[in-house]
């Protein structure tokens, strides 16, 4: 039954916390570094094992084995009995107080494993480029530091862990010895038979060993514990500016968008200052400025992974931080610039967005994204399983995929964050004409810095500082960066 409860529970926690990365989003996690909520996920909940299977059934034991006991003894010798009720509360207070340090040693243990956690993952991806830059034994060093540093952390975890059971063991001798010497003497007197004293002797260590024992068990459940604390905390922080109430109906994407007096904030630099917009159905929007000056936020609010820290962004005059945000984002279709790609079948990357389409609307949509060339090189078409990340696509093709998937989600709007980046001449301009042919009669909203990508553009906005302005339309051709 405990092992079931375990299972029961850890599965719970994991469910809360990826709706809370998918209440959140990606900008959160980021946040929060992947590699802890990773490691909190998996090695953390994992850590509560031992309270469940160990210490809760003990827990049982010690409430009702010292009460069986001294109720036994109490109808055998009731000045043994006596001394044992007075000692036993003994042991659950020595354990208290080594419990406290124990527990502080416990967290600084699992915050040195989170973070060794995160730079571990955090090393890993970015292991070509440490190669190339020679600095990759800098980092397994680095890593073999924090590795230490969490070690000698455990080490004082289990110092500690280690003299609370020398504590209680002692508190615990004494205590029978303080039952054993009278009785010994009373032996010795005449004034108690030898069956009762033996009765008594036998069953005074067994009052004190469950609460021993649920000592021992706790020190072993304390990283666990730690993990579960962090991960009830990470599952219930609030999203910012969170809605009251019931959720709307999402808003139908072919209304009007609006941005009124949005600004965003994060924690160290203020992204949108005061933004003022409306998007028209069937616009082509082109969004230009240097990096960091905004563009992916205005996309994020548009996607619902952002929320205004004032302002609000409405569709079809509906307030977007109080509809079903899962429900908004089936109608919308977003290309970022670098394409997730699982490891799964070509098709079922093609298929994130509408899991049920139809092999004719796939055919389609990859056909739509130039994709054929693709499919025709890979050994087994579509059905091809792909490598982590994509593995075994270049650049240009996985943008090719990116685009297929917003073909097949045939959303009303559009969202497209510099598709043509870090792609060379050939690959850009199937990309453009791809991109040309997924903005026909939706509502687009276009990320650029390559002119090709302006030229279709119907207004162009200009973010620089977190502020908006709208450009003069530039004539086709002569599109500036």
């Amino acid at each position: 039954m405990a092992a079931r409860a375990a299972a029961t529970v850890k599965a719970t926690l994991r469910a809360d916390l990826l709706r809370a990365v998918g209440r959140h989003g990606p900008a959160w996690v980021a946040g929060q570094r992947a590699g802890q909520l990773a490691t909190l996920a998996g090695r953390g909940l994992d850590a509560l094992d031992p309270y469940f299977t160990g210490y809760l059934p003990q827990l049982v034991l010690s409430v009702t084995v010292p009460l069986a006991v001294l109720a036994r003894i109490v109808l055998a010798d009731w000045s043994s009995a006596l001394i044992i009720a007075l000692t036993i509360p003994l042991i659950p207070i020595f354990g208290a107080l080594l419990g406290w340090q124990a527990q502080a040693a416990t967290e600084r243990q699992w915050r040195r494993l989170a973070l060794l956690g995160g730079h571990f993952l955090d090393m890993v991806a970015g292991l070509p480029t440490l190669r190339a830059f020679g600095r990759a034994r800098a980092q397994v060093d680095v890593v073999r530091r924090m590795a230490d540093g969490h070690r000698v952390a455990t080490m004082k975890t289990l110092r500690i862990a280690f003299l609370s059971a020398l504590v209680l063991e002692l508190v615990a001798t004494l205590s029978v010895a303080l039952v054993a010497v009278p009785v010994g003497i009373r032996l010795l007197g005449g004034g108690i038979t030898l069956s009762t004293a033996l009765l008594v002797l036998l069953l005074t260590p067994e009052a004190y060993l469950p609460l021993r024992a649920a000592g021992s068990r706790f020190h072993a459940s304390m990283e666990g514990l730690t993990a579960l604390d962090e991960a009830l905390t990470v599952s219930a922080v609030p999203t910012a500016a969170a809605p009251t109430g019931a959720e709307l109906p999402a808003p139908d994407g072919r209304g009007e968008i609006r941005f009124e007096s949005v600004t965003v904030e994060y924690e160290r630099t203020t992204a949108l200052r005061d933004v003022t917009l409306t998007i028209r159905p069937g616009e082509r929007i082109a969004v230009i400025g240097p990096s960091g000056a905004g563009k992916s936020t205005l996309l994020g609010l548009l996607l619902g992974f952002v929320t205004p820290t004032a302002g609000r962004v409405t569709v079809d005059g509906v307030d977007l931080a109080h509809v079903d945000r899962d429900a908004w984002r089936r109608q919308v279709a977003w290309v970022p610039q670098r394409a997730h790609l699982f490891a799964a079948s070509l098709a079922d990357n093609i298929r994130l967005g509408a899991p049920d389409a139809p092999d004719a609307a796939l055919a389609a949509a990859v056909t739509d994204a130039a994709l054929d060339e693709v499919v025709a090189a890979l050994p087994d078409g579509l059905a091809t399983v792909l490598g982590e990340r994509g593995h075994g696509l270049s650049s240009g093709q996985r943008q090719r995929v990116a685009l297929a998937r917003a073909f097949l989600r045939d959303a009303p709007v559009v969202l497209l964050d510099e598709p043509t980046a870090r792609l060379d001449t050939a690959s850009e301009a199937i990309v453009l004409a791809a991109t040309r042919r997924l903005v026909a009669g939706r509502t687009a909203v276009l990320v650029a810095h390559r002119p090709a990508l302006l030229e279709d553009a119907d207004r162009i906005l200009r973010v620089e500082d977190g502020r908006v302005t709208e450009l003069t339309p530039v004539p086709a051709g002569k599109a500036e960066r």
